[in-house]
């Protein structure tokens, strides 16, 4: 029996809430161990030599460790191509390169507006920090414009990377759980016509109810 891959970090992290969606897409066997961040267990000697920044996930598989949780996904994908949801990262150069457009764009653009949003609303409340009014403003500006793109982009094709569910569609999950479920900002997804099919179609994943049942435990 293969040994399970261990995935560090709190549940309520949006980049562990990712590669915990991915790795139950893939049905791949995995031990969640908790770290407690305001007990600064991230900054322990012992977790910085399997992710020497100091931040979650971290990962490891056997021997292998790993950061950063769009490539976890990717090692994820690559790793058990038979296993689970064979689409996720596509069976093909065209189609893989595709999904990486569209994790880039995650990355890059829907991301920053989208994190900087979750953490004024939803985090800094909770930390008793003051909220930016001018940068909320000017950061759901941003993510209108982004999610303007995505409502053209899904009015010609199901998915952000084609007809098929794949890590440019998981990857968007976390941070718009949050702004969905969390804030007043919903409407920026679910008044869209195909945004708003996208995203109860990707929610609706047994998956991701999956993760979001472990984020209540945790809570």
């Amino acid at each position: 029996m293969a040994t399970p891959v261990k995935v560090y970090g709190p549940p309520l992290s949006t980049a562990v809430s990712r590669v915990l969606a991915c790795v139950l897409e893939k049905d791949v066997q995995f031990q969640l161990i908790p770290i407690n961040m305001s007990k600064g267990e991230h900054k322990s000697s012992d977790f910085l030599k399997i992710q020497p920044f100091g931040q979650v996930p971290a990962f490891q598989d056997e021997d292998l460790s790993l950061f950063e949780s769009r490539a976890i996904c990717r090692y994820l994908c690559e790793k058990h191509p038979g296993k689970g949801n064979t689409k996720l990262y596509g069976t093909n150069p065209l189609v893989k390169a595709s999904i990486d457009q569209w994790l880039e764009a995650e990355g890059q653009t829907f991301n920053p507006p989208s994190s900087i949003l979750m953490f004024q609303l939803v985090f800094a409340p909770r930390m008793k920090i003051k909220q930016d009014q001018t940068l909320i403003n000017k950061n759901e500006e941003k993510l209108a414009k982004v999610l303007e793109v995505y409502e053209k982009r899904l009015g010609e094709s199901r998915f952000l990377a084609g007809d098929d569910f794949s890590l440019a569609d998981l990857s968007h999950l976390p941070n718009a759980h949050y702004l969905v479920n969390a804030t007043d900002k919903g409407e920026l997804f679910t008044s869209k016509k195909n945004v708003g099919r996208w995203w109860a179609e990707i929610t609706s994943r047994d998956s991701w109810k999956k993760v979001v049942e472990m984020q209540k435990q945790k809570n």
